[in-house]
């Protein structure tokens, strides 16, 4: 009786996961039920409580639940009897469906479902017609000049720490929240280090936002010129913003109209990803009018990579996400963070970098 109970107790969490995975839920609902809603109520006391806690809660969370898979499946196993080993096997494949497919509905609440939301293009003024390659040329250039003019400065006013929150970043971060379609204000993240440091720098992973309690991980090797654009990225998320190239968007904002510090690890965020959209010619050229304290920063994000990451766990780690981010609706998968040159080429801005809202 019990087996029964439990055979139709992960048949129907299954059965849930599944229509929760692949039903046509408008985008519209799906903005103004759940990302301006259900999750804007959520995420400030979440993250609030998260940042109360110098750790990663994420950590514990995993740990526990590998421990308990382990422990059960060991008993299972010792239990079985030679003839009924098949019994054992078959329990731990439906304890482990049945987990799965809980987690998977506690993401979709907790965070998840943003996936499905309004996306930016459909809220902002965007025109294809002006993100031409013409133009991503320009946006190189200028992102050429800018890093020039603010290496010093940036610089000279440094950083501040890895593990504490930039208000003036995160003040900034709040504008840019609002500015494209935000409607409650959203709680920045403590950045923290997590025991899955290895894998992301292994995997050239610079941060991850932990669905379940709502906080910042960060690479613990991202450079402090990198920070700002890493952790505005992971704060997007925590606005509900899923898609990675929107993600990228909502933080180059945040950073650009932060301090010179800020605005400097946007430029060179952003020139990196100009780069691959324009010819070979064009790239040699821009690389060519570089100073020598861009060139040295690039250098060492460089052999940041060289130092640290591992191809094949870096190989394997990106197919995977691009598989998970395929599965959540981004067609285009981790190509989506390069996204963010279309936004910013083809949305209208005002002279603050302040976008457009559709009417």
């Amino acid at each position: 009786m019990a087996e029964r109970i439990s055979v139709n107790s992960t048949a129907g969490l299954a059965a849930l996961a599944i229509v929760c995975a692949v039903a046509p839920i408008s985008p519209g609902v799906v903005e103004r039920v759940y990302s301006n809603g259900v999750y804007a109520a959520l995420q400030p006391v979440l993250t609030s409580t998260s940042n109360l806690v110098p750790i990663a809660l994420v950590d514990p969370l995993i740990l526990l639940m590998l421990t308990g898979w382990l422990v059960l499946a060991g008993r299972d196993l010792v239990r079985a009897s030679r003839d009924a080993w098949w019994r054992s096997v078959a329990r731990i494949a439906l304890r482990t469906l049945a987990w799965s497919a809980a987690a998977y509905l506690v993401f979709l609440v907790m965070w998840g479902f943003n996936y499905r939301r309004v996306r930016l293009v459909d809220k902002l003024e965007f025109s294809g017609d002006t993100v031409t390659s013409e133009s991503a040329v320009a946006l190189g250039g200028q992102a050429v000049e800018q890093m020039n003019d603010l290496h010093q400065p940036a610089h000279e006013r440094g950083w501040g720490s890895a593990d504490t929150i930039d208000r003036a970043l995160a003040e900034a971060f709040d504008g840019a929240v609002r500015d494209t379609g935000g409607e409650r204000a959203v709680v920045a993240g403590l950045p923290k280090h997590s025991l899955l440091d290895w894998y992301f720098r292994r995997a050239a992973v610079s941060g991850m936002t932990d669905p379940f309690f709502l906080e910042t991980l960060v690479a613990s090797d991202v450079l402090p010129f990198e920070r700002p654009m890493v952790l505005a990225h992971e704060w997007s998320h925590l606005a509900g913003i899923a898609h990675e190239g929107e993600a990228n968007f909502v933080a180059w904002i945040a950073c650009v109209r932060a301090t010179p510090s800020d605005r400097y690890s946007a430029w060179l965020s952003l020139y990196q990803d100009v780069l691959p959209s324009i010819s070979r010619g064009d790239r040699a050229a821009l690389i060519g009018r570089l100073g020598p304290g861009p060139r040295e920063d690039l250098q060492a994000i460089r052999d940041r990579f060289a130092r640290n990451v591992s191809p094949r766990v870096s190989a394997v780690g990106w197919t995977v996400y691009d598989s998970y981010l395929k599965a959540n609706r981004v067609e285009s998968g981790v190509a989506s963070y390069a996204e963010v040159v279309r936004l910013i080429l083809g949305v209208r801005f005002t002279g603050d970098w302040t976008p457009l809202r559709r009417p």
